[in-house]
């Protein structure tokens, strides 16, 4: 016996039953150089089915353009004036942000040791923090997104839904960051030693953490993530515990989001 329902075209349309509330969360990851931000980052992109900012590439790539202008990182007007022209966009893929400046790909130059060390010192000026942060809330204002940096969860998004500070011994940060270098640039690698790597990430945290604005510093409701003896697996497995907790995401519910 059909016992379908046929709906009389008299009465009003029935409401549609409630479909569930998408969540767009914003994540935000900071920390000091070398703690593995960007690649905790990417794996909760892909893992929650967000998608990954990386903040700092777009320091780099300012750093890039000024350093190809012959600009002195000193210049401030100089510095000022060259945001005003310069076009920084972040495209995610599977293997991580291309990153564009004034539409070219300058993905591959922006971990040379000349650009991230740029990136540190222009990124002390509060003229162009407040350029770049106008940017990365652009980019993250309709929420879905991992958005790491040094000062996402204090300046840029200070109500995100998630806010891990990622840390770890300077010593071991700075080999973590030779290791990468020299995946990356292998003959740029063997001209340094380790130690010189480690004592360049000091001065660089000596910057990030005492520069006059937005400062390096861990946000009051952040929760505190040291990997300095852990392995990346151990990592990316709090990290994913975190965020899961945070959200009041259920298993079922990750797997619906994973990728």
């Amino acid at each position: 016996m059909n016992t379908e329902t046929i709906h009389d075209p008299s009465q009003p349309v029935p409401p549609p039953a409630a479909r569930p509330v998408i969540l767009s969360p914003i994540i935000a990851i900071d920390g000091p150089a070398g703690a593995g931000k960007s690649t905790v980052a990417r794996h909760l992109a892909r893992h929650f089915g967000l998608l990954n900012l990386e903040t700092g590439a777009m320091y780099r790539a300012f750093a890039l353009k000024a350093l190809s202008a012959n600009l002195s990182l000193q210049d401030i007007p100089a510095l000022v004036e060259l945001s005003h022209r310069t076009s920084i966009s972040l495209v995610p893929t599977d293997a991580g942000n291309l990153v564009f400046l004034d539409g070219a790909d300058v993905t591959s130059q922006l971990r040379e040791p000349a650009v991230t060390d740029g990136a540190s010192r222009v990124s002390v000026y509060p003229q162009i923090r407040a350029w770049m942060v106008a940017l990365q809330q652009e980019l993250g204002a309709q929420g879905g997104v991992v958005m790491e940096g040094r000062d996402i969860g204090t300046v840029v998004f200070p109500h995100a839904d998630v806010k891990i500070f990622l840390d770890a011994a300077p010593e071991v940060r700075g080999l973590r960051r030779y290791e990468q270098l020299g995946q990356l640039d292998p003959e740029t690698a063997a001209e340094v030693q380790p130690e010189e790597v480690v004592r360049e990430l000091r001065a660089r945290d000596d910057r990030d953490r005492n520069r006059a604005d937005s400062p390096l510093k861990a946000a009051e409701d952040a929760v505190l993530l040291d990997s300095t003896k852990l392995t990346l697996e151990e990592v990316v497995a709090q990290a994913e515990a975190i965020v899961t907790e945070k959200l009041g995401w259920s298993p079922a519910q990750e797997s619906d989001r994973g990728c």
